[in-house]
């Protein structure tokens, strides 16, 4: 019987058979291969990281428990740790005294408008430097460096007499205009950053598609300052929630006072009767909670990236 030999180029294989298939290399699995590598110096960073949180929450929860926790416990030797048997009694005291809700408004009045003027002309500012060459930018940029340099104690007489002449003294509108003041420099130089990252390619090629300058920084630039604004927002707004000094020299009358200030004019009234320290933790948590809502509506914009992969090539 003859049977027809065809060449591979390796071996000869007979006709009518069928090749025979070489199983693939069995792979040997390193053992532990698939679980990540022991690492000591990770998990002492998660330990450290832990407790740094934990001593950085403390001051918080304190706060919280003896706000629910009588004088009478708060008083003792020993600690209370849980707020077991508490009670909003230390809220419903605060609230019953009727000059926190009127400190409200006033701090949210005042932290409002320092917040939208304070972007506004910032906004514009770091636009300027960072998009145009003029005349006088570098002395500009200098001038908005070295006013960050002034004592804030050395301008309260000025600011004392220049409100009063202008009748704004215990007023929201004259606070308001000296926060301002005082916050927009800084908010001009985080924003420039912001404004100098976002590539001018991207104005070009939508002006090339027939978009105007304007439409052009609206549609495709504004957007992508969103984190830069609302950064430079929450600095604005925590700057004008909690000062003190300021607020303590044009504000001097009991009707017109901020949180801050109320909170000092409520500590002085409970130490004249032996201080009542749940109340007062009461009275600092009503302080911070507005902080903590705010916060909560602005974190996501804050972590959010500003023109990751925007641009290519």
């Amino acid at each position: 019987m003859t049977s027809t030999v065809q060449s591979t180029g390796a071996a000869a294989v007979p006709s009518g058979t069928r090749p025979q298939r070489t199983a693939p290399p069995v792979r040997r699995q390193r053992v532990g291969s698939g679980n990540r590598s022991f690492r000591p110096g990770r998990i002492v960073l998660g330990v450290v990281g832990i407790v740094v949180s934990l001593i950085w929450v403390f001051p918080v929860y304190w706060m919280l428990n003896s706000a629910l926790l009588p004088n009478v416990v708060l008083q003792s030797t020993t600690p209370t740790w849980l707020p077991f048997g508490g009670s909003f009694d230390n809220f419903i005291a605060v609230f019953s005294g009727g000059t926190f809700l009127p400190a409200l408004g006033m701090s949210t009045a005042i932290a409002i408008i320092t917040v939208v003027f304070c972007l506004l002309f910032a906004f514009l500012g770091a636009l300027a430097i960072s998009r145009f060459r003029f005349r006088g930018r570098k002395a500009f940029v200098l001038a908005v460096l070295l006013i960050q340099m002034l004592p804030a104690e050395g301008l309260f007489i000025a600011q004392y007499k220049l409100m009063g002449s202008l009748n704004m003294l215990n007023s929201i509108l004259g606070v308001s205009i000296i926060y301002i003041a005082a916050v927009v420099p800084f908010t001009i130089w985080m924003l420039r950053g912001f404004v100098a990252g976002v590539p001018a390619d991207l104005e070009e090629a939508a002006m090339i598609d027939g978009l105007s300058r304007t439409q052009a920084f609206m549609r495709i630039t504004f957007p992508l300052l969103a984190p830069g604004l609302v950064a430079s927002g929450v600095y604005a707004f925590l700057q004008a929630w909690n000062e003190f000094t300021v607020a303590l020299v044009l504000l001097q009358d009991n009707s017109s006072q901020t949180l801050p200030l109320w909170l000092r004019g409520f500590i002085q009234a409970s130490a004249s009767r032996a201080t009542d320290w749940g109340q007062v933790m009461a009275a600092s948590t009503l302080v911070a909670i507005p902080v903590i809502i705010f916060f909560l509506f602005v974190q996501g914009r804050m972590t959010s990236g500003l023109v990751s992969g925007a641009v290519k090539g």
